[in-house]
């Protein structure tokens, strides 16, 4: 479950990618994903919410921002970066999200970073910088360094996220909040579309429609409750490791359905990616 998930989610890049080869627009695309999915995350919310009490005043603000921060701001940079890069770059730079987390918990609570912790980033980063030196050699110009950027700002915003939803898991269950947060982005998303495009911007092309589909279902609902289901029977460390085949699912899928070329440098820079984030995963439970 935990690699289904993983290869669900790493999907999304590949069919953003898609899509975009029709004309659509950002904002269009990501109003389609969010709008099929809306009625998956209602389902999500009001199954994690039985039997749980009415959400506090405080509880209903940190719903409302996390979906802000977690789910709209992190899915719109993301959508808006993969118009100037690669997938696998993209994969590559959102699975440095931990490292972000970490930077979080030292500048905003003052906790500890480890030496094993900063090898780690070290590493990963290196990884990261390689593949994007590989796209800026291929592609000289503003455009790497703009995609690149966006889908940075999704990891940070999404880090955001992450740290500040852990005081409100136990007291709102994680389906609960899933469910609601990613519902506020869903509105915020709609709402965005309408302001900014004419209603003619709706009329796309009919593939875009159904990648939207597979886009709202296998690669966004359906990995979220595979990753939960997981979880529980593997605990999260083990489901984490299981999740590195994320950036490699993106390569292959990317080599496979985009054309993107498979180059010594992706190749290197993934294994220096996915050996960070295991060292750095291995780090932290050392601590505990």
């Amino acid at each position: 479950m935990a690699a289904l998930g993983a290869i669900g989610f790493s999907g999304k890049a590949i069919i953003v990618k898609l899509a975009y080869r029709w004309g659509v627009d950002p904002i269009t695309l990501l109003m389609y994903r969010m709008l099929m999915a809306l009625p998956f995350f209602l389902l999500m919310a009001w199954w994690g919410g039985r039997g749980r009490a009415r959400l506090a005043r405080r509880e209903r603000w940190a719903v409302l921002g996390l979906g802000i921060c977690g789910y709209y701001l992190a899915s719109m940079f993301d959508f808006i970066g993969l118009q100037y890069i690669t997938a696998s770059l993209e994969r590559l730079i959102l699975y440095l999200t931990p490292t972000l987390v970490l930077l979080c918990g030292w500048a905003l609570r003052g906790r500890r970073i480890t030496a094993g912790q900063l090898l780690a980033t070290a590493v990963g980063y290196g990884g990261a910088l390689l593949v994007f030196g590989v796209e800026w050699r291929d592609a000289p110009g503003g455009a790497t360094a703009w995609g690149a950027f966006w889908v940075f700002l999704s990891a940070a915003s999404y880090a955001l996220y992450l740290f500040f939803s852990g005081e409100f898991v136990a007291r709102i269950g994680s389906l609960r909040l899933v469910g609601l947060a990613s519902t506020v982005a869903s509105v915020c998303c709609i709402a965005h579309f309408l302001v900014v495009n004419p209603w003619q911007a709706a009329q796309v092309a009919t593939p875009v429609l159904w990648l939207s589909l597979l886009n709202s279902t296998l690669c966004t609902a359906l990995p979220v409750l595979l990753v939960m289901m997981g979880v529980e029977r593997i605990g999260a460390g083990l489901a984490a490791q299981v999740g590195m085949i994320g950036p490699l699912s993106t390569i292959v899928m990317g080599i496979a359905l985009l054309g993107e070329p498979f180059t010594p440098g992706l190749a290197a820079g993934t294994a220096l990616v996915v050996m960070g984030i295991f060292l750095f995963g291995r780090a932290g439970r050392s601590l505990g």
